[in-house]
């Protein structure tokens, strides 16, 4: 049997990849087997995978919005679009959680000309050049031409000091940033120049996808229990994060919701935030 993949290529479908990405959501081997028993009738030759993880989806959310929640990561991230200026928060805090200082979208000149830099990040001795790649398609790729033009970037920042954070500083590394996947081509050609590359999947022990689940770095996109609108209002306020919510639950206030609701929204942000896949 093959499934269809947005770029309308057909694959062999792997039903041990399903379950995977299903036991990476939290759900157990019982709960797994029980989604899977579910959805073996309804899946035929040639189903495109939106609708498989759709399916899977419902299903998991009937067994607790969380599993669901954490299900949905990568879809998450594409809903901090559709430009990409969540994403860019989202990084921020990516690296504020591993103890740097960040600021964004700042313009800075180089030696040539002036560059819009998406995040600045400082720790000790380091000041990071950050550059984040949002795409919203599902097997979007970062080709070698996007870490070829960033260190054009990088190199243009040579020698010169910027002050940030009570410092006068060079930058020490460039950071590549997306959420999408990058090919065989962009990781030689970063690993050359030392550039800095995190995606979806890579590097495969510190992917974003790895980091999150360790953390519970999990956008506010990620609770099934909030709505598009009611995300963009939080979003809109500064709450990307899951855990921004259970460190000021007065964020949910603006969401003129009842208190039923909001105590659902608390409850699987809990539940999301306080898991960590093994």
């Amino acid at each position: 049997m093959q499934v269809k993949k947005y770029s309308g290529e057909l694959v062999e479908f792997d039903v041990r990849r399903l379950k995977g990405s299903l036991s990476k959501s939290g759900a157990s081997p019982d709960v797994v087997d029980e989604v899977w028993e579910t959805m073996k009738p309804l899946v035929y030759d040639g189903i495109h995978t939106r609708d498989l993880y759709k399916l899977a989806f419902r299903l998991l959310k009937r067994e607790a919005n969380s599993l669901a929640a954490r299900y949905s990561l990568k879809q998450a991230l594409k809903d901090l679009g559709p430009a990409g200026y969540y994403f860019e928060q989202w990084v921020a805090k990516l690296f504020r959680y591993v103890s740097y200082q960040t600021t964004t979208s700042q313009h800075l000149r180089g030696n040539s000309v002036t560059h819009e830099v998406d995040v600045v990040a400082q720790k000790d001795d380091e000041l990071l050049l950050v550059e984040c790649k949002f795409r919203n398609t599902e097997d979007a790729k970062i080709t070698v031409t996007t870490p070829m033009y960033f260190l054009s970037r990088v190199k243009d920042f040579e020698g010169l000091s910027f002050s940030f954070f009570g410092k006068s500083m060079q930058f020490t590394a460039g950071w590549l940033v997306t959420n999408a996947y990058v090919t065989t081509d962009s990781i030689e050609f970063s690993k050359y120049y030392d550039l800095n590359l995190l995606s979806w999947d890579y590097p495969e022990e510190s992917s974003i996808k790895r980091r999150v689940d360790y953390a519970g770095l999990y956008p506010i996109t990620c609770l099934t229990t909030v709505n598009k609108a009611e995300k963009e209002l939080l979003l809109k306020q500064g709450c990307i994060l899951v855990k921004d919510i259970l460190d000021d639950e007065a964020q949910l206030d603006t969401l003129d919701c009842a208190p039923r609701k909001k105590k659902r929204i608390v409850q699987e942000a809990t539940e999301l935030v306080n898991h960590q896949n093994q």
